[in-house]
This record gives structure tokens, sequence and C-alpha cells, in this order.
């Protein structure tokens, strides 16, 4: 499969959705896994500005990548970004997309990677 790495010097990116965890199937509510580490995957939605325009794309990330507190509002910064892009047919009608996947999102608030007191 195609990957084409993303470039986000020059981007803000900043959370939309906070981490949620990703499904392969939400019917039984299986739970996403890395292929190569074996890991669970979580999604998030980050709003992506640069150049004076906005989206928000949904990236897949594994558990262990998330630091810092995630919350809406929160500026973040990424590792290791890759789109991919995505075809499928289900019931005679194709589907395409790109989807993002990232080896880490990291807090970019002061002091937010730092483990809470107990």
């Amino acid at each position: 499969m195609r990957q084409i790495p993303v470039d986000t010097n020059g981007a803000t990116l900043m959370v939309a959705q906070p981490p949620q965890p990703k499904y392969s199937d939400r019917k039984t509510q299986t739970r996403a896994v890395d292929t190569q580490t074996g890991e669970f995957l979580m999604t998030l939605d980050l709003l992506f500005v640069m150049n004076g325009n906005a989206e928000v794309i949904t990236v897949s990330v594994g558990e262990s990548g998330i630091t810092g507190e995630l919350t809406m509002g929160t500026p973040v910064g990424l590792t290791g970004l890759i789109a991919r892009p995505w075809e499928n047919e289900f019931n005679g009608q194709k589907r395409h997309g790109i989807s993002f996947r990232a080896v880490a999102v990291t807090s970019l608030v002061a002091g937010a990677a730092k483990p809470k007191a107990a």
C-alpha cells in the first residue's frame, strides 16, 4: 500500500475531538490493532490549519503514542504522519478516501507530558 509522508512544518494543529478507541468492528466492539506491533489503536480529530485553510482530519495512533492531556483545543505536534489513499467496494458502491496515521501525538502545552501527582 502506498504511504505518503505529510510535512506538518508551518501548520497549526489542535485537538478537535479527544482520543477515542478505534474499532475494526463497531457491532461487536472489536478494537482495531496495529498489525505490526499488536498495540490497540486510537483515533482523534485534529484541526489542521495551514496557509489560511483549515481542515479537520482524523488521525489513528497507537495507544502508547499519545502523550499529554489531549482535550479539545490543545495544540499538538505529530511525529511520523503519513497519508494512505484507500478504496473499497461494498454492495456495488465504490468508496475512496485518505486515511492518516501518526507514530505519536504530543501535547504542546507546557508541562502536559509530566505525570500527574497522586
